[in-house]
């Protein structure tokens, strides 16, 4: 249960640093990107009663919408998947990626919901110019419970910064998630991986549509 909690955390203050406009990120240090993004998020929650109630119509728009620019969802895939990577065909590549982006993207959009009241301490980062990757410590706090210290994982694309990693506690969710993919690919291989995850990615399609036409009580 902990480790579910930390990783609804982890995942839902990611959200709030993908969600801001995209032009933020331009020649900005990422430390200051993550700091603008969560304030400009937050916010926009914070005025709408919708995504104040975690609409998850809402929450995947805001999400599906602003997530993109963000997220080095390609990266992420290559380290999730590990070794296997090297044995997949382009079009199994292009597929994995597709598959956990939107895994991603829905989790992002229903981890947003549970923001009740935290607060959010970015730390300063030592980027020299030359950097292409760094870590942004983040530490959130909230109501009754132990502070929760999160680590983006951000390399640099041209002039931005990308995250392609979440650390919660020290736990990095691309190395749990590799966990799982191996185990899927020794049972059924890479195409195995992808029709899981498109299923997965299909019933929860499914559940949110259902939500979607429940009549208003």
């Amino acid at each position: 249960m902990i480790t579910r909690l930390l990783r609804c955390a982890a995942v839902a203050c990611a959200a709030s640093l993908l969600c801001a406009t995209p032009v933020i990120a331009q020649d900005v240090a990422p430390d200051a990107l993550v700091r603008q993004s969560i304030d400009e998020t937050l916010g926009l929650i914070r005025a709408n009663r919708d995504l104040q109630g975690g609409n998850p119509a809402r929450l995947f728009e805001l999400v599906e919408a602003k997530v993109l620019p963000h997220f080095d969802f390609a990266r992420m895939t290559r380290l999730a998947v590990g070794r296997s990577w090297s044995q997949a065909s382009d079009a199994q590549k292009a597929a994995l990626t597709r598959e956990f982006q939107t895994l991603l993207v829905r989790t992002y959009s229903t981890s947003l919901s549970q923001y009740r009241n935290q607060t959010v301490d970015v730390k300063p980062a030592k980027v020299a110019p030359k950097d292409d990757d760094v870590t942004v410590k983040v530490v959130v706090s909230q109501p009754g419970g132990q502070p929760i210290p999160i680590d983006f994982g951000m390399g640099r694309s041209g002039s931005t910064w990308k995250v392609y990693d979440v650390l919660v506690d020290g736990v990095s969710l691309v190395t749990t998630y590799r966990s799982s993919f191996n185990d899927q690919i020794q049972k059924s291989g890479i195409d195995g991986l992808i029709k899981t995850l498109a299923d997965r990615n299909r019933a929860s399609e499914a559940s949110r549509g259902a939500a979607r036409a429940e009549p208003k009580k």
